[in-house]
């Protein structure tokens, strides 16, 4: 009863799913993309994946992996898709040295340059560790109010090679924190990677933006939990739709394509009075501000 209770509340949140094809993607840029090989269960590798993009008309996908760099990865995806591009980047977990810099020269030196974002630590960051209850081993990115030994050369880094600095699974109060000592350092690009997944308050929210931080909307959080559509339309009527991107965070054995993540979720903003020009800011100009396409 509960299952069937749960479907009849998802249906009624988004009620246009069946016209979602009707969406032009032209123009659209995912800037979370899961795919394999990956030690975590995958629905499709990059191949497939950036295939699939192609083939709906997206502008650009950006591939994520927790645990290895995805430069190389892109660029050899990029081959097979002369209509699309395609980017990854690098998250500063343990499996590549934590607060690395080295990983990060290395991934902005690679061949065809396809390196564009610098996560800090998602999986393995203190936050996400500590609020979890475990007791496995985390990543700091602050310790007594400083940034960690290494971060300073990582955003000097970030900054020389024009990179994005996305702020991966921190706290909202070390987002607050970093963002500053980024800026001191010379990074111009700042991403909040999916500010609701690190429970910022709307008053965190509003100061990311006044920072000139971009914040990221992801669908993936919305399509397992439909009630948070209603604070990711809140916040963009309220702070603006230019201090957004929307992605779709998919890629998980068992979830839809990215492109169709896309869809959907343009669809369920446009359900809830979310204007084209809205959605074209956090789907298209953002984010191709972000990774150097304009």
């Amino acid at each position: 009863m509960k299952f069937v209770i749960l479907l009849v509340a998802v249906a009624i949140s988004f009620p246009i799913f069946a016209q979602n094809e009707e969406i032009d993607l032209t123009g659209v840029i995912d800037m979370h993309v899961h795919a394999g090989p990956d030690s975590r269960p995958r629905a499709m590798n990059d191949w497939e994946a950036v295939r699939m993009a192609e083939a709906a008309g997206l502008r650009a996908v950006l591939l994520k992996n927790h645990f290895t760099s995805t430069a190389d990865r892109a660029a050899l995806a990029a081959q097979l898709v002369p209509n699309l591009h395609v980017f990854g980047g690098v998250a500063l977990n343990r499996s590549i040295g934590g607060i690395n810099p080295e990983a990060v020269r290395q991934m902005a030196a690679f061949s065809g340059e396809r390196g564009k974002v610098v996560w800090l630590p998602t999986f393995d960051s203190e936050f996400y560790v500590t609020r979890a209850g475990t007791s496995d081993p985390f990543v700091s990115v602050l310790e007594d109010g400083r940034p960690v030994a290494d971060l300073i050369e990582v955003f000097s880094l970030v900054a020389e090679n024009d990179l994005v600095l996305a702020m991966g699974h921190s706290s909202p109060e070390e987002v607050l924190a970093l963002i500053p000592v980024a800026r001191e350092q010379g990074v111009e690009t700042i991403l909040v990677t999916h500010v609701f997944g690190q429970d910022a308050t709307r008053g965190q929210i509003r100061q990311m933006a006044a920072a000139g931080a971009i914040m990221e909307l992801d669908w993936l959080a919305a399509y397992t939990n439909p009630l948070l559509l209603d604070d990711y339309v809140e916040v963009i009527q309220s702070v603006g739709a230019e201090s957004f991107i929307i992605s779709s965070d998919f890629g998980q054995e068992g979830n839809p394509d990215h492109a169709t993540g896309m869809r959907d979720f343009i669809a369920a903003l446009r359900s809830r009075e979310i204007n084209q020009e809205q959605i074209d800011t956090m789907a298209k100009y953002n984010p191709a501000s972000l990774l150097g396409l304009d």
